[in-house]
């Protein structure tokens, strides 16, 4: 559609959004979080014996749907309530920088979980109506995480949400629609999971805590003051190295596990600028944290594989 402005004539009509545009919406970086789960799930199950190929190969397809859907989301109200304008300290956003139309990233969202739901559908088959519930929620809770009556980011539980969708319902989820149950093992596994996945939200929200403040967006960190933030971010690393002494001292997986705490030296980075820095001094923290969730969860699964 074009539009004219007054004693300039017709002006040229914008062009749809190219494939730069939308992978810059998708926001790769955060992809992380939708991957490492699956692939902790998968490598249990496969290190249990029970793993499937289809089934993962679904649940990995469906989560990253579902991350992008809810990235979509999260750019469009955002903007829309404020969140996100000339003042913000991350990365650029495709709605609030004008690259791509509000709606057309609102039907992109649309796009991401009609698309889930088709892969859905097909491990309903695979694993029954406990799926259908878990599709559901993760479908209704990634729309609800910045849209919505009661969008959980703007009251405090987006940590919440992360830590149960992207952590202990994303990994157990893989989990059963390879084995048909959950073993003991896929809980334990999944809170580490959880715990880096929440670690990264931590990030952000420490980072956008004084235009969140004006948008009415009322994080954990705006609630209680960057302190908490950095408390959070600390017990949420000491949860994660925590969980494979736990699940070592019980039985719930072999010493395998121990090379998680190889990406020790991964977290430093991020840890010493949490406790130092703030504003957009804190973009690098970000980027560090979402490679310690990558490396984390890569050396954790070959931990729970190896048997």
């Amino acid at each position: 559609m074009s539009t004219s402005v007054p004693g300039v004539g017709p002006a040229v009509e914008k062009p749809r959004p190219g494939l730069k545009l939308w992978v810059m919406a998708a926001r790769p970086k955060t992809l992380t979080a939708a991957l490492v789960p699956v692939l902790v799930g998968t490598a249990l199950a496969f290190g249990l014996g029970v793993g499937r190929a289809l089934p993962a190969l679904a649940a990995l397809i469906g989560a990253v749907l579902i991350q992008i859907g809810t990235n979509f989301i999260n750019d469009y109200y955002d903007f829309k309530k404020g969140a996100d304008t000339h003042e913000r300290l991350g990365p650029k956003r495709v709605t609030q920088s004008g690259l791509i139309a509000p709606s057309t990233v609102l039907a992109g969202a649309a796009v991401c979980f009609g698309l889930a739901t088709a892969v859905g559908l097909y491990l309903v088959v695979v694993g029954g109506w406990p799926i259908i519930a878990i599709g559901v929620a993760s479908l209704l809770c990634g729309f609800a995480y910045t849209g919505g009556p009661f969008p959980l980011g703007y009251h405090g539980l987006g940590d919440v949400f992360v830590f149960i969708f992207f952590g202990l319902v994303a990994v157990t989820g893989t989990y059963y629609v390879q084995a048909g149950t959950v073993d003991p093992a896929a809980w334990w596994a999944a809170v580490p999971v959880g715990a880096i996945g929440t670690a990264l939200i931590v990030v952000n929200n420490q980072r956008d805590a004084s235009t969140d403040v004006k948008a009415g967006k009322r994080t954990l960190v705006v609630r209680f003051g960057t302190g908490m933030g950095r408390a959070e971010y600390v017990l949420l690393l000491v949860l994660a190295y925590a969980t494979p002494f736990a699940m070592y001292a019980l039985g719930q997986a072999s010493p395998w596990v121990f090379l998680a705490l190889l990406s020790l030296p991964l977290s430093i980075p991020p840890l010493r600028l949490m406790m130092t820095a703030q504003g957009a001094a804190l973009n690098p923290a970000l980027g560090g944290t979402a490679r310690l969730q990558l490396i984390y969860g890569l050396l954790f699964a070959l931990g729970l594989y190896l048997r």
